[in-house]
């Protein structure tokens, strides 16, 4: 693709990219403020994306856009809400305590070549040379950082792991929501769908580890000895409505690979708060690492969004 192009077909969906991006960054950081404000990590999702899904019904009942429920829309919104929202959010929460939020931030930069290694097998993606070097270049990034991150003394194996795993099933919810992607849709239907199913699951965790659990190792109480973990709760279901409606419209208009590459915009914003603002220490190899990622995203980009 030629850079002088004129229809300019790559400027919405990086407009996109970049946007959504930031926002994921800025979750990720709240997800350690949070954590040290006492808030369980069940707790501050649960309750951040019911709020979420509140305010995207809002919109909808506005503007006249609620989702349909059918049989097809609700499998949508079951599979993605779990695969995508649900499950991974959950294990890069929890994780943040014990791994540092710029290290969660960093693996979220991890699923575009599960992502596109998906996409060519069902012949959503076409391979292209400069395409693929700028997700091998992306994923480079991360696995280095990922690397340095388990030699360090402190490392808790099953925390980085449980970290790692989650891009894993993040990259399956960017070919299920693409290849299954209901006819007529529109992205600011789909997300309030995929929000209220996901916040549905994790209430019912959280009801049953405490039938369960007695105490359990999830719980959905907030404290109240002050406002901080409500506002927190409040700052992360905005965070949240912005950019699950974005998220949508970045993968209708940049397909699955595209889109994957938010983790790789994300951990651009999340590791410096996470350094300058929340006092983390700096990941090992940070800057080659981040100069991988970078040169990834551009290849990616200059790719055009579905590697046309």
């Amino acid at each position: 693709m030629s850079l002088t192009r004129t229809d300019a077909t790559w400027v919405g969906p990086l407009a996109l990219l970049l946007a959504t991006g930031g926002l994921l960054g800025i979750a990720t950081n709240l997800a350690k403020l949070a954590g040290e404000a006492g808030l369980d990590p069940l707790a501050f999702l649960a309750w951040s994306i019911v709020g979420a899904t509140v305010v995207l019904l809002g919109v909808g009942t506005v503007r006249d856009r609620l989702p349909s429920l059918d049989a097809r829309t609700v499998e949508y919104f079951v599979v993605s809400g779990l695969i995508g929202v649900a499950v991974p959010n959950l294990l890069f929460f929890a994780a943040v305590p014990r791994v540092g939020a710029a290290f969660v931030a960093l693996a979220v930069a991890f699923p575009p070549l599960f992502t596109y290694l998906g996409a060519l097998l069902l012949r959503m993606e076409r391979f292209q040379t400069s395409r693929a070097a700028g997700v091998a270049l992306a994923l480079g990034g991360a696995v280095l950082l990922a690397a340095l991150k388990l030699s360090e003394p402190d490392a808790e194996p099953f925390w980085v792991a449980a970290t790692l795993t989650a891009p894993v099933l993040l990259a399956g919810g960017n070919i299920y929501r693409t290849a299954r992607w209901p006819a007529g849709a529109t992205p600011d239907e789909l997300a309030p769908g995929m929000l209220a199913t996901s916040g549905l699951m994790l209430l019912g965790l959280g009801a049953i580890s405490g039938v369960v659990g007695g105490a359990g190792r999830f719980t959905l109480a907030v404290p109240t000895a002050n406002l901080e973990p409500t506002l927190l709760i409040l700052a992360q279901a905005a965070t949240f409505s912005v950019m699950y409606l974005l998220y949508f419209g970045l993968q209708k208009r940049g397909g699955p690979v595209y889109l994957s590459l938010l983790g790789s915009v994300g951990a651009v914003v999340g590791v410096p708060v996470a350094v300058f603002l929340l006092g983390e220490t700096p990941p090992q190899g940070l800057g080659v690492g981040g100069l991988l990622i970078a040169m990834g995203v551009a290849l990616v980009t200059l790719g055009g969004p579905k590697g046309d």
